[in-house]
């Protein structure tokens, strides 16, 4: 399997541009209310989890008539449907996952949703929370961004400092430096070409990259 496409319960600010996100081979997994943005945007899940309390129960009937695998958790559970998701795509093992509509809303929910991204096990997978307005990955070593000039990007340093940043085609480069989670020196950059590279020799970096148009 080649990309698991999660859709979350967030917001999705532009859906033209989130439709810009989808490949007629993704295997689009629906986290409960997420789905409702699938159907929003004309994709047909392959599947669909958690304790279905935000799914509208019209839709939900829909899916099961139509034949959509469903599996359902108890409300009383210790993971968010998102938790849920992602750990049924770890087993999947695809080379890519993407979380839609994993931001806003919810300040609570956005950063744990975040958070999400750090589990262990995904250290091994390409993945990112994506909107087609913003995409938010992990950095570990090195990533590279695909964008357009004038994007904003920004650095964010997780759980203590990030030794060793270098970056390439950003307007203030940043040249062995190090980025500490009390200071904003990594907010605001901007890219100088389609492309940047991202370097660290050790901790844990967020790349946001927000698309200008």
């Amino acid at each position: 399997m080649r990309r698991i496409l999660i859709f979350a319960n967030g917001n999705l600010p532009d859906p033209a541009k989130a439709r810009t996100l989808l490949r007629p081979d993704d295997f689009i997994l629906c986290a409960d209310g997420g789905t409702r943005h699938a159907l929003a945007l004309g994709v047909r899940p392959n599947l669909v989890i958690g304790d279905m309390d935000s799914i509208e129960k019209e839709q939900l009937q829909q899916l099961q008539d139509e034949g959509v695998e469903i599996e359902l958790f108890p409300r009383d559970k210790n993971e968010t449907d998102l938790e849920l998701a992602l750990d049924k795509a770890i087993q999947l093992n695809p080379k890519e996952i993407v979380i839609l509509a994993g931001l806003g809303g919810r300040f609570d929910q956005t950063l744990a949703n975040i958070a999400l991204l750090l589990n262990s096990e995904l250290s091994t997978f390409n993945i990112k929370l994506d909107d087609g307005v913003e995409e938010i990955f992990p950095c570990r070593g090195q990533v590279h961004i695909e964008g357009r000039s004038g994007d904003i990007v920004s650095l964010i340093p997780w759980g203590g400092p990030v030794h060793g940043v270098r970056t390439e085609n950003l307007k203030w480069t940043l040249n062995n430096e190090t980025l500490f989670p009390d200071k904003t020196r990594g907010i605001s950059n901007e890219m100088m070409g389609n492309t940047a590279t991202i370097k660290i020799e050790s901790g844990l970096l967020f790349v946001v990259h927000i698309r200008i148009s």
